[in-house]
């Protein structure tokens, strides 16, 4: 294992990338404790410290909105841009137009995903600019120490601005680090909160206040939740593939058989972010309209996490962006069109349209299993939290992004390796699915 973390050192182009993603990670963490100026964040992170709703937001943000700092708002606008734009993008014909046009059509998509990304921004700043004026100790005194006429506004342009930075800090990861950006600066902000949460429920067991069998539970389950994660994620449905001989003068080409590999989770841990997105959307509504009772109750009675229809609303959400995704990210007519040009056939199955729908089949029927799973994992945890008053990090949708973020960025670092001829980190383990 001791040579398999050196070979990555040993490769320059992998070397370079590792560490400028270590270091725009560093940036946001350094900006995530720069306050915003006009509030007092002992009192905020006092009066938040029992609210449900926006302590699974803190999670995310990695403590910058209990704090009020710059990053407070996190990146969450940008993944609900990115969630509109996508969704637009199958009943826009304009927009369809743009996807099929390659890089270009990605660069304009990309483009408008920015503008949105500054409006809703602007709109969620706006919104929690007026809760924050709202927020008292329990002396009476006002989190906010600035006049609201300038506050409000400031406060606008201070978290839109660091929106706009960490999506930026994002874009660079993605393009010259390694890993995916956006989720990478999720997974550091929930990640960052670790420590904190260890902390935290060791003391309660040191001090009696929590039992120590109900710790040791709450720590099998964890464990079992990452390797349950592991698991499926790794999960692939292997559909042989035949390829026929070619004989050319007195050499003989192909023969081979060989495998598509389908895997359970074809779309990571996207759906659980958007669909964490999601269900920040009603509680971002609220910090608009204050005073209004209903939907005050709306968010805080009916919507609140771990209720009935929030648990219900959160699964449905999770199943249909693992579907909605997959059909993004993996096209069988296009997978069916290469391996007709290559010679290519499943046996038994005709080749081009026929192949397609034998593929978009197993496809359906494997990702339902996988996104009932991660929606199960998401949503379950959330009784350990009720009865046993668990740190939110220990809940499902934190494992499941730390897990899946992990490994999808070690998945791009072995690929970097085996390039390279070096051995990968994930030879060994691999669940080989189904044959057939």
């Amino acid at each position: 294992m001791i040579d398999k973390f050196r070979s990555v050192f040993k490769v320059e182009e992998l070397r370079r990338r590792i560490f400028y993603t270590l270091a725009l990670l560093v940036v946001y963490r350094i900006g995530g404790h720069i306050p915003t100026p006009g509030i007092d964040g002992s009192i905020l992170a006092s009066v938040l410290a029992n609210n449900t709703i926006f302590g699974l937001f803190d999670l995310f943000v990695g403590g910058a909105f209990a704090k009020a700092t710059i990053f407070a708002m996190g990146i969450m606008p940008y993944i609900s841009a990115s969630i509109m734009l996508q969704l637009l993008g199958a009943v826009v014909p304009y927009l369809q137009r743009l996807q099929r046009e390659g890089e270009e059509g990605r660069r304009k998509i990309t483009q408008y995903t920015r503008y949105l990304t500054v409006l809703i921004a602007a709109l969620q700043a706006w919104g929690t600019a007026g809760y924050l004026t709202t927020i008292k100790s329990a002396a009476g005194v006002s989190a906010v120490h600035m006049n609201t006429a300038a506050f409000i506004p400031l406060t606008i342009l201070t978290f839109t601005s660091g929106t706009i930075f960490i999506m930026w800090l994002g874009e660079q990861i993605t393009e010259r680090g390694i890993g995916n950006g956006i989720s990478l600066i999720i997974f550091i902000g929930i990640i960052a909160r670790f420590p904190e949460a260890v902390v935290q429920e060791v003391l309660l067991v040191w001090h009696g206040s929590r039992n120590l069998f109900v710790g040791a539970i709450m720590l099998a389950a964890m464990v079992a939740v990452i390797a349950a994660v592991i698991l499926v994620t790794r999960a692939q449905r292997r559909v042989p593939v035949q390829y026929p001989r070619k004989v050319v003068g007195r050499r003989v080409f192909g023969g081979a058989t060989t495998h598509l590999p389908l895997s359970v989770n074809s779309a990571g841990v996207i759906p659980i972010i958007f669909a964490q997105s999601i269900m920040f959307l009603p509680s971002t509504v609220a910090q608009l309209f204050p005073n209004t009772d209903w939907v005050q109750n709306l968010v805080a009675v009916w919507l609140a996490p771990g209720g009935l229809w929030y648990s219900l609303i959160y699964g449905v959400i999770i199943i249909f962006f693992a579907y909605f995704y997959t059909a993004i990210v993996f096209n069988p007519m296009e997978i069916a069109d290469n391996m007709r040009k290559n010679g290519g056939y499943i046996p038994g199955i005709r080749p081009g349209k026929n192949t397609a729908d034998y593929i978009e089949k197993i496809l359906t029927r494997i990702t339902l299993p996988g996104a009932i799973f991660f929606a199960a994992i998401a949503i379950l945890p959330w009784v350990l939290i009720g009865q046993f008053n668990v740190n939110f990090f220990f809940g499902g949708t934190g494992l499941l992004i730390v897990v899946g973020v992990a490994l999808d960025t070690l998945q791009q670092i072995e690929s970097h390796l085996i390039m390279r001829h070096y051995d990968g980190f994930m030879k060994k383990g691999r669940i080989r699915g189904r044959s057939m």
